[in-house]
């Protein structure tokens, strides 16, 4: 897919971070491990407008395929809204593309996909819609693919890739769907990339800090407390661990405040299928997050999570 060729200026303004409330749609593999969960009970709290939650793909210890993944993520869902007690955000859950991108020139259509698509066209000229990603990029690079136009009314806030510093960009979220990754940092659309490695690491906490934090402060707080616990058996982390909760960091972004983060614009890198990043000057830009006060965002968190 050839995408129209953006302007820079327009990029660097469109990338600023929002000063107050804006739109916003969740994309999420909400069961893959126990951090999606975080990041949408984070959102709910945070009262953003939310016009959308839609379910990823993902393939782990925690579902045999994509669809499986998609459709475990899609029920998780429900699940937390209900123990936030927002069973009236149950309508704007869809379900999400069954599989990965097969190449870069093909969409996997989905529900999620064509709700982007529908509230993207639906936006008044001159407003945004904020894609909070934190799963693989298959949905939202599918709508991009289904109607290439919307590039221009999105700003995708990822979660994704590793630190650019990084010797590798082999990370969960991109190399689930590498076609699909490729898409997105070739559309143009408004960006901003919160790397893993080297970055979002920052965002760790311990059992402790939960059971101090979370734990019987209310139901939303006890479940994200048991589950974090839990995973952290699943994965033999031992008698002391720390666990970084990863997709926060998007919800985050989206709240503003520069106490929280630092970011800068940078030059759109080329993902390779070998797992690297390849970069070049000419190319557009994009918003690149280098530094996370993680005190600050836990702060943060843990207040909205506590009632």
């Amino acid at each position: 897919m050839k995408f129209s060729v953006p302007d820079n200026a327009a990029l660097a303004a469109r990338l600023r971070r929002p000063t107050g409330p804006v739109k916003v749609v969740l994309d999420t593999d909400t069961y893959n491990e126990i951090d999606d969960q975080y990041a949408l009970a984070y959102l709910v709290r945070s009262g953003l407008p939310i016009l959308g939650i839609h379910a990823a793909p993902f393939c782990n210890q925690h579902a045999a395929n994509p669809k499986e993944g998609m459709e475990k993520s899609y029920q998780e869902i429900f699940k937390v809204l209900s123990l936030l007690g927002r069973e009236d955000l149950n309508p704007l859950v869809y379900a999400g593309s069954q599989g990965y991108l097969e190449d870069e020139d093909t969409p996997r259509p989905s529900p999620a996909a064509e709700h982007l698509v529908e509230l993207a066209r639906a936006l008044p000229q001159g407003e945004q819609l904020y894609v909070a990603a934190i799963g693989a990029i298959t949905n939202v690079s599918s709508a991009l693919l289904m109607a290439p136009e919307i590039a221009e009314k999105l700003v995708v806030v990822w979660l994704g890739g590793n630190a650019h510093f990084w010797p590798d960009t082999r990370e969960f979220n991109l190399f689930q769907d590498v076609a699909a990754a490729r898409v997105l940092f070739d559309s143009g659309v408004a960006l901003v990339q919160l790397p893993c490695m080297g970055v979002v690491t920052h965002l760790a906490t311990t059992e402790p800090e939960l059971r101090e934090q979370l734990k019987g402060k209310s139901p939303i707080g006890t479940y994200l407390y048991d589950i974090t616990c839990a995973e952290a058996k699943l994965d033999k982390m031992g008698r002391c661990w720390s666990r970084v909760i990863w997709d926060v960091s998007t919800i985050a972004w989206l709240l503003g405040g520069e106490h929280t983060m630092r970011d800068s614009l940078v030059h759109a890198p080329y993902i390779t299928y070998d797992g690297t990043y390849s970069f070049s000057n000419t190319r557009h830009l994009m918003k690149y997050v280098d530094y996370i006060n993680r005190d600050a965002v836990f702060d943060q968190l843990f207040r909205l999570l506590q009632n």
